[in-house]
């Protein structure tokens, strides 16, 4: 079914609206997917915090125009399923590497972040990016460190003294 003119803009608007306020964005080639398969992933997407759309490609290319995400321009090529990350970096490449472990028909084609194009094989490298709640318990824990470090080392004064009296009360009684 042909997209009418209003159609066509009203998506462009979308997919620019969404590209430019996400924090990054993977490309990926569905062809091979069933419908069921990909009414599940797009379950999975909502849970997760990740926009994701089947768009044709001369849209696509129009959508990102103008964002971080134009240099993914040379990946928009054949059947493409757009998966923008909303709330944390790696959930859209975190939801397509383990979708894609189960359905080699999924085929992810590049991604990006901040403006900077990743090769599809650098996946692992943004699905292991920590989610928000990660990142601050990181920096949390490392904050933390010093301060934990110190109040030992302070504490080791005390016990040091108390064990060196009572080190001497046992030389002292075993003397005696």
């Amino acid at each position: 079914m042909a997209l009418r003119l209003e159609q066509k803009q009203q998506i462009v608007a979308e997919v620019n609206e969404i590209a430019a306020s996400a924090l990054s964005a993977v490309v990926a080639d569905y062809r091979g997917l069933t419908v069921a398969e990909m009414t599940e992933m797009r379950a999975k997407a909502r849970e997760t915090g990740v926009y994701l759309r089947v768009v044709r490609n001369t849209l696509v290319k129009r959508a990102v125009e103008g964002t971080d995400y134009a240099c993914l321009d040379d990946a928009f090529v054949g059947p493409t399923l757009v998966a923008f990350s909303q709330e944390d970096p790696g959930s859209a490449a975190r939801l397509l590497k383990d979708y894609a472990k189960d359905h080699e028909a999924l085929e992810v084609r590049a991604l990006a972040i901040g403006g900077e194009l990743l090769t599809a094989d650098q996946i692992d490298r943004v699905a292991k990016l920590p989610t928000l709640d990660g990142a601050r318990a990181m920096l949390l824990s490392v904050m933390l460190a010093p301060i934990t470090k110190l109040a030992r080392t302070m504490n080791e004064v005390p016990s040091k003294v108390t064990r060196a009296v009572a080190a001497v009360r046992d030389q002292k009684e075993a003397e005696a």
